[in-house]
């Protein structure tokens, strides 16, 4: 089983979320069913075919974060430290093209959300900066062609 890198607090997004799914849109979507079912012919039955289809995609869910949390390898960014870039890492850059500071923390694929600054490990980004230290140059292959960035800054917070 390959394990999957999450930070503390991505871990608790998982839980949190399968929680939620479980304890209440699971229970729902079952009422909805049956009131749906009530309803008479089920093969016409327009309510009935798009609870039965939420609820293929709850439980879709429900088996992939059972999944990511059961193959989780839970990294605390605080307790790292260092110049070198890691997983868990706070990195802010220079883009030397424009001379515009970027940050991007570090996070594992689940976790991401860009407008926030927050990068999949698996990203291009990512994966150029891994194992570089501060004051290195890196050349990042993007969809939009090459970018260069300086690494100013790393940090390791919560």
């Amino acid at each position: 089983m390959e394990r999957v890198p999450i930070t503390k607090g991505g871990h608790e997004a998982l839980r949190e979320e399968m929680r939620r799914l479980k304890a209440v849109e699971r229970p729902k979507i079952s009422k909805e069913i049956g009131v749906a079912r009530e309803h008479g012919d089920l093969s016409e039955n327009a309510e009935y075919h798009a609870a039965k289809e939420k609820q293929g995609l709850i439980e879709a869910r429900i088996a992939y974060l059972e999944d990511r949390l059961a193959r989780a390898e839970v990294i605390d960014p605080s307790s790292l430290s260092g110049d070198r870039v890691v997983f868990g890492a706070t990195v802010r850059l220079l883009d030397v093209d424009n001379d515009l500071e970027v940050t991007y923390r570090i996070v594992g694929e689940d976790e991401s959300d860009l407008d926030r600054g927050l990068i999949s490990i698996a990203s291009p980004i990512a994966r150029a900066l891994i194992g570089k230290l501060v004051d290195d140059e890196v050349e990042i292959r993007t969809p939009r062609g090459s970018r260069h960035y300086e690494i100013l800054e790393v940090s390791y917070e919560d």
